[in-house]
């Protein structure tokens, strides 16, 4: 990141993990799994966590977020233990964050920089990087005055001026603009490119499932069980950083794509969110969202919430008319004795509220026969129609493959276009109010 940020070249850095406890927190969530998951970052960014705990903090201090009293017991802290990077899991401000370092005479990150220097490190191909280094960028431009050491410097006025000119702090800000820039630039010409690759795979009658949740959850251990892959699964978070898709095979042949994408978590930097939209896309372009919940882990409903936030974000919610499946991961990790009741729940969730759930272990295969036969239900809901369009009616045919589910294709000669395809009722009602002439008839089931 920047003269501030972990040391890649270095050895392992002894580390203190601090989690801010306050009431103005997230209520969801019980201090002591805060701080469990904010090792567990430190622990991604191989760190050696000396010593981790919790820090109460009635009311936040401008200049140090924490009071006096606290910060001379952590600076005691870290020279005892040889401290070289404290970890805050909360947001710091430019300020908070110089105060800390002077007074505790080591590296200071928050919680954003964390996630952002794990996904530096953890993006593989060209896309993933140009992500990452767009949301640096944009959390280190609100951070200048804290970055870069040589802002005190101006450069002075040319020929007869006098004055003191351009400051460096203006420069480097400038720069960092121009930085930025180029990198939406190449970022929008990633998208154009998913773009057009959603339109190809749109024009073949392969539904798309998209795989999201809270990082950690088994995503990609479900997706290798689902693909037969062999991506890479590991017990850490954000293992999983750059999107991958596979063909997975549904019951009674039909093939489908299923993307995996990065994990979420509670309090994403806003950066990530926006750098990462173009990734995202594929997401609420999915036929079917596949939210995976860790259903064995403490703090499921608060990560699940956090997962419902970021749909929300990219357009993906419940109220965005998206299919989602709720995925319960890793029942084989629930006592004996509560899976039974899980299952019972899991079914109640069905009839009670219409949420389509279905408990699996990604990891020893229970469960996944029953969840390939959901996915394979829904992409095939609907209603089948056959359409016929003339050569110039290319809106008409946009819309079908935007709402529909097309089982085939016929191009005739003249260019116009026959199709077969499953709409649900409430697209069918649309499609006929919109374009009267196309329907020619309903298909038989």
């Amino acid at each position: 990141m920047n003269g501030k940020s972990i040391d890649r070249a270095a050895p392992v850095q002894p580390a203190l993990v601090l989690h801010p406890s306050s009431t103005r927190g997230d209520n969801l969530r019980a201090p002591a799994a805060r701080l469990e998951e904010a090792v567990g970052l430190a622990l991604a960014l191989d760190l050696d966590v000396r010593k981790a705990e919790i820090a109460p903090l009635r009311a936040a201090t401008p200049a140090t977020l924490f009071g006096k009293g606290k910060v001379a017991e952590i600076g005691e802290l870290c020279a005892e233990l040889d401290i070289a990077v404290v970890v805050v899991d909360d947001a710091l401000t430019p300020v908070q964050q110089r105060n800390l370092e002077k007074a505790w005479q080591a590296k200071v990150i928050d919680r954003t920089g964390l996630i952002l220097e794990i996904f530096a490190r953890r993006a593989r191909t060209r896309e993933g990087r140009l992500q990452v280094e767009l949301a640096r960028l944009a959390y280190e431009r609100s951070r200048l005055v804290r970055t870069w050491t040589h802002l005190e410097r101006q450069r002075g006025g040319l020929g007869a001026m006098s004055g003191p000119g351009e400051t460096q702090i203006e420069t480097d800000r400038r720069l960092l603009a121009v930085r930025i820039g180029r990198l939406k630039r190449e970022l929008e010409e990633v998208r154009r490119t998913r773009g057009l690759q959603r339109s190809a795979r749109k024009r073949a009658p392969a539904p798309t499932i998209a795989l999201v949740g809270y990082t950690n959850a088994g995503k990609s251990t479900l997706f290798n069980r689902l693909t037969a892959s062999a991506v890479e699964a590991r017990d850490m978070l954000f293992a999983t950083l750059d999107p991958t898709m596979r063909v997975v095979r549904l019951p009674h042949g039909r093939p489908a794509i299923l993307s995996d994408t990065v994990g979420f978590i509670s309090d994403l930097p806003h950066e990530l969110v926006e750098a990462f939209r173009a990734t995202l896309e594929e997401v609420a372009e999915a036929d079917v969202i596949v939210h995976v919940r860790d259903i064995a882990g403490p703090d499921s409903e608060a990560q699940a919430a956090d997962v419902a936030k970021v749909l929300e974000e990219i357009d993906a919610g419940e109220d965005s008319g998206r299919t989602l499946v709720e995925v319960w991961n890793k029942i084989d990790l629930v006592a004996e004795d509560e899976r039974e009741a899980l299952v019972a729940r899991a079914a109640r969730a069905v009839e009670t509220r219409g949420r389509i759930v279905v408990p699996v272990s990604a990891a020893t295969g229970e469960g996944i026969d029953a969840l390939l036969e959901r996915l394979a239900a829904l992409v095939d809901q609907g209603e089948p129609v056959t359409a016929r369009l003339p050569a110039n009616d290319g809106k008409a045919l946009a819309w079908l493959y935007r709402h529909g589910r097309i089982i085939d294709r016929t191009d005739a000669e003249d260019g116009s276009v026959s199709l077969s395809v499953r709409l649900d009722h409430a697209a069918l009602g649309r499609f006929e109010r919109l374009f009267p002439e196309a329907l020619t008839s309903h298909a038989a089931e």
